[in-house]
């Protein structure tokens, strides 16, 4: 007995184009992977496996693309599988039949092109895109040597956890950016006066006392504001329009190379 993709049949010398080729296509147009039986050198049948789509995939991908975000699926699933999938959760770019030990040669490709790339995976194959991509995020509910090689761990096993991250970062980041400014300012400001500049002038001195409270002030300015992040609670998404792509996306359609270079991330999800 033989079980496996056509590939792994066509290379015993197995012919699958009489009785199972059909049977493939259309398990594939539905978006389950067809895997095929051979007895005794002779094709016997076609086994569907599926995995179900979560029901707030298509609303998380949404918002990553409304983002400015680019969502590419990579699979190991062949090209019509994949299409399904993509086309039900609005994916408008599928790299499909990756084999497991070239997923992180994909990922290197995508940073070539001069991406930022973060990857989302769970299983054992995907360990090494993990590793390779800029930011790697592990599914929680995934295998342990998936989220040892990440450097994010959702605690969910759904993408919306993806969506709350990089939001809850960029949020982050913006505050860190405040702090900056309220410290330089603070500093710009104030060294001179206390160094006397405006006495020539004005014949002011900055008293020690009010420059102690000046930078008391600073500080407190900056850490209340770093404090504001933990009142943070990202931005409503689920009831906002899908936006997904064109029914009609092929499983391997490619935005042109000015277009990929003008996206300001790629997020690899992984099946």
């Amino acid at each position: 007995m033989l079980v496996g993709n056509g590939a792994l049949l066509a290379g015993a010398g197995i012919d699958t184009a009489t009785g199972l080729d059909s049977a493939t296509a259309e398990l594939s147009g539905q978006g389950k992977t067809p895997v095929l039986v051979a007895v005794d050198g002779e094709p016997a049948g076609v086994l569907a496996i599926a995995d179900t789509v979560k029901s707030d995939s298509a609303a998380a991908i949404a918002a990553l693309r409304r983002t400015g975000i680019e969502v590419i699926m990579l699979t190991g699933d062949n090209a019509a599988t994949a299409g399904a999938i993509a086309r039900e959760t609005g994916i408008s770019r599928v790299l499909a039949e990756v084999l497991p030990e070239h997923k992180a040669d994909e990922i290197r490709r995508l940073q070539a092109e001069g991406r930022t790339v973060g990857m989302v995976g769970d299983g054992i194959n995907d360990a090494p895109a993990l590793a390779s991509a800029d930011v790697g995020m592990a599914i929680g509910t995934g295998t342990d040597v998936a989220i040892e090689a990440a450097d994010v761990t959702l605690i969910s096993g759904s993408l919306a956890g993806v969506v709350t991250a990089i939001s809850l970062s960029r949020a982050t980041m913006r505050n860190i950016r405040q702090n900056l400014f309220f410290a330089l300012a603070y500093n710009s400001i104030g060294i001179p006066v206390a160094a006397g500049i405006l006495y020539p002038f004005l014949g002011v001195r900055l008293s020690p006392a009010i420059a102690a409270a000046a930078m008391a002030l600073s500080s407190l300015s900056v850490v209340g504001n770093a404090n504001r992040l933990r009142r943070y609670r990202p931005e409503p998404w689920r009831d906002r329009g899908s936006d997904q792509a064109p029914r009609g996306m092929d499983a391997r359609s490619e935005a042109s190379p000015d277009d990929r270079r003008n996206r300001p991330a790629g997020v690899s999800a992984s099946t």
